[in-house]
């Protein structure tokens, strides 16, 4: 049930953006307590549509830098989330050699109500079945 976006400059590899899109997912899955299901969408950028700030809060960043925003239910923990932050730049770092300054992420947390699958239906206004949350987080 998480909707994961990626944002990053055109030219990487089909391959090189499907790592950062299994990253994530495994990562979500692992520390986010998310259900396994699968909605993302990775969008290429022209660098001049991509912009960021190069060196804020001393963090230098490159045009290498991707955008990771997330939309779940708010079932993690702080400390889960800083677990999922670490854990997604230590495996992108080691699998595509990506700079650890330039993944930058933000996560929106959202409610049942905000949600809908399909048909025009608020799929969860009686509230989240429970197989549809980590056993962990319940």
């Amino acid at each position: 049930m998480p909707l994961a976006r990626i944002d990053l400059v055109e030219g990487k590899s089909v391959e090189y953006r499907q790592t950062i899109a299994n990253v994530v997912y495994d990562k979500m899955i692992e520390h986010l307590g998310v259900p396994e299901d699968r909605f993302q969408v990775i969008t290429e950028h022209k660098i001049e549509n991509f912009l960021y700030d190069p060196d804020y809060l001393g963090i230098y960043r490159s045009e290498n830098c991707i955008f990771i925003q997330l939309d779940f239910l708010d079932v993690a923990s702080p400390e889960q989330k800083a677990g999922f932050y670490k854990a997604v730049v230590d495996e992108l770092h080691e699998k595509l050699h990506l700079r650890r300054e330039d993944v930058f992420f933000n996560l929106f947390t959202v409610t049942p109500a905000d949600w809908s699958m399909g048909n025009g239906v608020a799929t969860y206004n009686n509230g989240v079945p429970a197989d549809r949350l980590d056993p962990k987080s319940v």
